[in-house]
C-alpha cells in the first residue's frame, strides 16, 4: 500500500477515495478524513493525510511485536529494542538501528 498526498494505491492500482477495498485480507477504508488500511494478520494502520499516523495491533499480538512498533508488552523498559536486542538509550539511537538501505 503507498499513500502519498490524497493518493492511496495497493500494488500500484488506485484506490479510489471514499470507496472501501478488500482483497486477499488487506483492507482500505475512509473514516472520516482518514484513510486507514487493514490486515488479516491484525494489524491497523491510519493516516489523517497529512502527518498523524495510528498504528494498532490486536490483543492476540500482544508480546510477539518488535521494530518501530515496540514490542507491545506494556513494559515501558523495552520500547526501544534494537534489533541487536539491546535497548537505546535515545529515541534517535532506536530509530536509527532500524534503518534499511
Amino acid at each position: 500500500v503507498v499513500a502519498e498526498g490524497q493518493n492511496v494505491s495497493v500494488n500500484g492500482a488506485a484506490v479510489p477515495e471514499g470507496r472501501p477495498y478488500l482483497h486477499k485480507g488487506l483492507g482500505v477504508t475512509w473514516p472520516g478524513d482518514w484513510v486507514a488500511v487493514a490486515s488479516s494478520l491484525g494489524v491497523q494502520v491510519a493516516w489523517d493525510r497529512h502527518l498523524a499516523v495510528t498504528v494498532t495491533a490486536e490483543p492476540e499480538l500482544r508480546g510477539g511485536t518488535w521494530g518501530l512498533c515496540g514490542t507491545y508488552t506494556d513494559d515501558p523498559a523495552d520500547d526501544f529494542m534494537r534489533p541487536d536486542g539491546d535497548i537505546a538509550a535515545f529515541a534517535a539511537t532506536f530509530g536509527n538501528a532500524w534503518k534499511v538501505p
